[in-house]
């Protein structure tokens, strides 16, 4: 588990968080200011949290994390504020900006089953886990050449994340989330290496990968008597891929599949390239019957220009707003007006990271359709996925 590192200029406040974060059994190290703790960098775990006070005399929160990123420091951030909801939304805009993991934030005064809530849900142990015969103090750190062998020798495997429908409970699909299983180091998580997928010109190759893994699922599932369908994020380089339709639907064709059964994820982010080449085709992939999900709502640009052009049949909530719906009422608003504005252009809605009843059950009395999280079930491989679903 993590150590929590924690800088509050009020030296009682500090300490009190220090002792919320020792009673979940972490270590805790307080700090009274920024310089105390960046005096202190060549001792503090990059991998760990920092809770993060954002206004102080010194260095203010906003520069923390200015000076963060300047550093390559890389711990996850959970904030906490004094101001409004507004000013801690602004300030986890700008840390996500820099590619830092917020995990939560916080209003004075802190909510302390809240922290505790965001410190057990940030689980590293995820990032990294050994197969037997593994080193489990080593950290693999992959290089291009060791991504480039997984796609070679298809070490991508899929788990998956059921989806829930919140008025009658049923289970209406699964999401399907790429995992590399080491022949050495175990299960790696697409933190440790999407990025670099992204950046090498490979996201292509590893998208049909995915696609190949989930429509195998998809038939593994149907022989065994449950038709749900998966969902698959698609990259930027597929949507502007002309030959994707014929692709999918004769892949799907030769496993003698239905195209309901595959539901495919586009980002924003994904679609600020050649827009008129997107639209071209993922309105083809909907004439052929395919369903589309925008993933990630609210995160990225143009959003409602994107839902007036492209024809989408479900509109997926980012986790950011939804794990702080509890305390923040930005987030509820947000919320709120993504379940109305998708009800309005005839979309289906999904709460992604639902980790709570309490949630769960504003999300229905909000009137979402669908929800996934932990609180519901935590991705799995297809064969629990199975077991799962004979259970629920």
């Amino acid at each position: 588990m993590p150590d929590v590192y924690i800088i509050d200029d009020e030296r009682a406040i500090a300490e009190l968080l220090g002792i919320y974060i020792e009673n979940i059994q972490l270590e805790a190290h307080t700090y009274t200011s920024a310089k105390e703790f960046f005096d202190n960098e060549a001792v503090i775990d990059n991998n760990s949290i920092l809770i993060l006070d954002l206004k102080m005399p010194d260095m203010d929160g906003i520069e923390v994390i200015r000076l963060l990123a300047k550093k390559n420091m890389t711990l996850s951030l959970i904030l906490v504020s004094g101001y409004d909801t507004s000013v801690l939304h602004s300030a986890k805009q700008l840390a996500q900006a820099h590619n830092f993991n917020v995990i939560g934030s916080l209003v004075k005064p802190i909510d302390r089953l809240a922290l505790e809530q965001f410190v057990l849900s940030h689980t590293p142990s995820e990032v990294h886990i050994s197969l037997p015969g593994a080193s489990s103090d080593q950290v693999f750190i992959p290089q291009l050449d060791d991504i480039k062998l997984a796609l070679e020798q298809e070490q991508l495997v899929l788990h998956f994340q059921p989806q829930i429908n919140l008025e009658t409970g049923e289970v209406i699909g699964a999401e399907a989330l790429v995992r590399w299983l080491h022949p050495q180091h175990g299960l790696i998580f697409p933190d440790k290496f999407i990025a670099m997928i992204e950046n090498n010109g490979l996201m292509d190759l590893m998208t049909k990968q995915v696609i190949n893994l989930a429509i195998q699922q998809i038939s593994y599932l149907v022989e065994h008597g449950r038709r749900i369908p998966l969902s698959v994020n698609v990259s930027a380089e597929n949507i502007n891929s002309l030959s994707l339709p014929e692709y999918l639907t004769c892949i799907l064709q030769d496993n003698k599949l239905d195209p309901t059964m595959l539901i495919l994820e586009i980002t924003e982010t994904a679609l600020m390239g050649e827009l008129v080449t997107s639209l071209d085709i993922l309105t083809r992939l909907r004439m052929k019957g395919f369903d589309l999900s925008i993933d990630d709502f609210g995160t990225g640009y143009s959003s409602l220009s994107h839902l007036h052009r492209i024809p989408f049949t479900e509109l997926k909530i980012d986790q950011s707003f939804v794990k702080t719906m509890a305390h923040d009422d930005v987030s509820n608003a947000i919320i709120r007006t993504c379940i109305l504005l998708g009800h309005e252009l005839g979309m289906s809605v999904v709460a992604e990271g639902v980790e709570s009843k309490p949630i769960l059950e504003r999300l229905i009395n909000m009137g979402c359709d669908n929800a996934q999280g932990y609180h519901i079930a935590r991705p799995m491989p297809a064969e629990q996925l199975l077991q799962w679903l004979e259970e629920h």
